[in-house]
C-alpha cells in the first residue's frame, strides 16, 4: 500500500493537491457569491439554483466533445491557462458588465470546460503516481470536500462582509494563487497520444470506451448509484429546514472518512472486493427516512451512508489499470463527467418525486433506486472482469483511427 509520505513526497502531486485545492476553494466561495447576486436582482430562486450548479450538466457536452484533446494536450500548460481562466471568469462576474443571462451562459461555458481539465487533472495524476493513483485520487477527493466545507463557510462570511462582488474578487485572488502553484509546480510533460483531436475523434473514443464489456459496466456502476444518492442530498433542505447544514456536514464527513479509510489502508485486492458493498452502503440507510427519522438520526443515517462513497475508488482503480496511457485521460474524463450529468439527472428524479410525495419518501426512493442498480451491476461487473483478457477488451489497447 501506497502511504500519505510517499504522495506528498512527489512534487509535481504537492502542486497537483494544491493548485486543485485553491481552485476549488475559489470557485466555491464564487458559486455562492453569484447565486445570492442573481437571487438580489432576479428574487428567482430556479435562477439562483442555476447560478449555483449550472456548471454540472454543460459537463455531458464536454465529455462528447472535447475529451478527446485530454490525452493530446501538454499539462502543465493547460492546467495553468485554464485556472487563468477561471481568474478572468471571475472578474468579469464581479465588474458587472454582464446581465444576469450573460453571467449564467459564462458558467455553463466554462462548465464545458471543466469537463476537459478533469480530465486532464485525472490523467496527470495517473501519470504523476503511477503506483499510488488510487490513494492520490482519494487525497484529492478529501481535499475537495474540505475546500467546499471551507468555501461555503467563508463565501458566507465574505458576502456578509464584501457583499457578492468582493467575494468573486476574493475568489479571483485564489484563481492566481491556484494559476502561480500549478505553473510553477508542474514539470513539462509531453502528450500522451498524438493523432488529430476533435468531436469526431471524442465520439469514437467515447464509443470504444462505452462499448468494452471491460469498462462499461465500470461507467455505469460509477454512475447510477452516486447519481441518484445526490438526488436524495439535495432534499436535505425540504427535509430538515435550517437544520438542512448539519446533514450537508455529516455527508461531507462520512464522505472523507470512506476516502481516508478505503484509499489509504485497503490493499487494491481489499479494495475491489468492498466496492459492491460499499456503494450499496452507500442506499440503504436512505431507507430509513420512509420513517421520518428526527434529526440525530437522520444525521448517523446521512453520515454512514456517505462513507460508501469510496466504492467508486476500486472502479477507477480498475478503468486506469486496463485503460492504455494514451486513453487515460479520456476514460477517467468520460467517468468523472458522466457522473457529474447522472448527479444533476439524480437531482432532477428525486426533485419529481418530492413533487408529488415529499421530502421523505422521495429520499427513500433514491434509496432504493440506488440499491437495485448496485445489484443490478453486481453480475456485469463480474462478467466485466472476465472480459479484460477478451478481444474486445484488447480492442481498447490498439491505437484509433484519428486519422
Amino acid at each position: 500500500m501506497t502511504t500519505f509520505h510517499e504522495i506528498f513526497a512527489v512534487r509535481e502531486f504537492r502542486a497537483l493537491f494544491a493548485g486543485n485545492a485553491l481552485g476549488v476553494a475559489g470557485q466555491t466561495i464564487q458559486m455562492l457569491a453569484l447565486s445570492s447576486l442573481v437571487y438580489a436582482a432576479t428574487d428567482a430562486p430556479l435562477l439562483a439554483a442555476l447560478a449555483l450548479l449550472g456548471g454540472l450538466l454543460p459537463q455531458a457536452v464536454g465529455a462528447l466533445t472535447l475529451l478527446s484533446f485530454a490525452d493530446r494536450v501538454r499539462p502543465r500548460g493547460f492546467l495553468t491557462v485554464w485556472a487563468a481562466a477561471g481568474v478572468i471568469q471571475a472578474l468579469v462576474l464581479a465588474s458587472g458588465v454582464l446581465p444576469i443571462p450573460g453571467m449564467l451562459l459564462m458558467i455553463m461555458a466554462f462548465g464545458v470546460g471543466e469537463a476537459l481539465a478533469s480530465a486532464v487533472r485525472g490523467g496527470l495524476l495517473a501519470e504523476v503516481l503511477p503506483g499510488g493513483y488510487v490513494l492520490g485520487r482519494s487525497v484529492l477527493n478529501v481535499s475537495v470536500g474540505g475546500m467546499q466545507i471551507a468555501g461555503f463557510a467563508a463565501g458566507g462570511t465574505l458576502i456578509a462582509a464584501l457583499g457578492p462582488r468582493g467575494a468573486l474578487l476574493v475568489a479571483a485572488g485564489l484563481g492566481v494563487w491556484a494559476t502561480a502553484v500549478t505553473g510553477t509546480g508542474l514539470r513539462t510533460r509531453a502528450p500522451r497520444s498524438t493523432g488529430r483531436a476533435g468531436v469526431a475523434a471524442t465520439w469514437r473514443a467515447d464509443r470504444l470506451l462505452l462499448g468494452s464489456a471491460a469498462v462499461r459496466p465500470l461507467l455505469l456502476a460509477a454512475w447510477l448509484p452516486n447519481g441518484v444518492i445526490v438526488g436524495a442530498e439535495a432534499m436535505y433542505v425540504p427535509y430538515a429546514g435550517a437544520a438542512a447544514g448539519v446533514l450537508f456536514v455529516a455527508g461531507a464527513a462520512g464522505m472523507l472518512l470512506g476516502d481516508l479509510l478505503v484509499g489509504r489502508w485497503m490493499t487494491a485486492t481489499t479494495r475491489e472486493r468492498w466496492s459492491s458493498p460499499l456503494r450499496a452502503l452507500l442506499a440503504v440507510p436512505y431507507l430509513i427516512f420512509v420513517l421520518r427519522p428526527e434529526l440525530p438520526v437522520a444525521v448517523v443515517a446521512v453520515f454512514v451512508a456517505s462513507t460508501g462513497y469510496a466504492g467508486t475508488l476500486a472502479l477507477q482503480q480498475r478503468l486506469v489499470a486496463i485503460v492504455p496511457a494514451g486513453l487515460t485521460g479520456q476514460a477517467i474524463g468520460l467517468e468523472s463527467s458522466g457522473r457529474m450529468t447522472f448527479q444533476a439527472v439524480g437531482g432532477a428524479f428525486v426533485g419529481t418525486v418530492a413533487q408529488a410525495t415529499g421530502a421523505a419518501t422521495a429520499m427513500t426512493v433514491a434509496g432504493a433506486a440506488s440499491l437495485l442498480a448496485t445489484l443490478a451491476l453486481v453480475p456485469q461487473l463480474r462478467r466485466a472482469q472476465k472480459a479484460n483478457s477478451t478481444p474486445v477488451a484488447r480492442r481498447i489497447s490498439q491505437p484509433l483511427p484519428y486519422r
